[in-house]
């Protein structure tokens, strides 16, 4: 399913399962097909099945209003380590942030900030799954999938990341 936002084109791509991918904003419904590739050929079920309001929560998320993303989610096919990570990430309330240190500490892996850092890389759902929400432990932004602008751009809708 691709709409637009006040950002731009999004796209997210579900399974009977739950929700399996979310391509943040970009300028064009073609580019989200682009990014999208064949993974909505693979994967069964639709949007229907899980929210039919996931677009407009987006919509209202992206226009700078606080959202609740909870949905099923479909994680098949990652580790579960990652999976551990992506439901640690979930748990980081709106408006805030965390360290990749403190996401390591929640697994009772205090040294594993860079695997942390890799997993979070790897999140299909962002947004759902909010990885912006984490930054280095001196303040730093650290990575993000969609690019620091983006980041940026979440972390200051959500009024979290002063210091951008």
């Amino acid at each position: 399913m691709v709409f637009q936002t006040a950002l731009g084109w999004v796209g997210v791509v579900s399974s009977a399962k739950g929700l399996r991918r979310l391509i943040l904003p970009l300028t064009s419904r073609g580019e989200v097909l682009s990014a999208i590739g064949n993974s909505c050929l693979c994967v069964g079920g639709g949007i229907s099945d899980l929210s039919t309001d996931l677009p407009q929560r987006l919509q209202r998320y992206f226009s700078g209003e606080r959202v609740d993303f909870r949905a099923r989610l479909d994680l098949s096919g990652a580790t579960r380590f990652r999976q551990d990570v992506w439901e640690i990430t979930r748990s980081i309330p709106y408006g805030q942030t965390r360290s990749y240190g403190w996401v390591a500490e929640q697994l009772g892996a205090p040294k594993a900030t860079r695997a942390v850092g890799r997993a979070l890389g790897k999140n299909p759902l962002p947004v759902v799954i909010p990885c912006h929400r984490v930054v280095r432990s001196d303040g730093g932004l650290g990575g993000f999938s969609g690019g620091l602008e983006m980041k940026r751009l979440l972390l200051n809708l959500e009024k979290s990341y002063l210091s951008v």
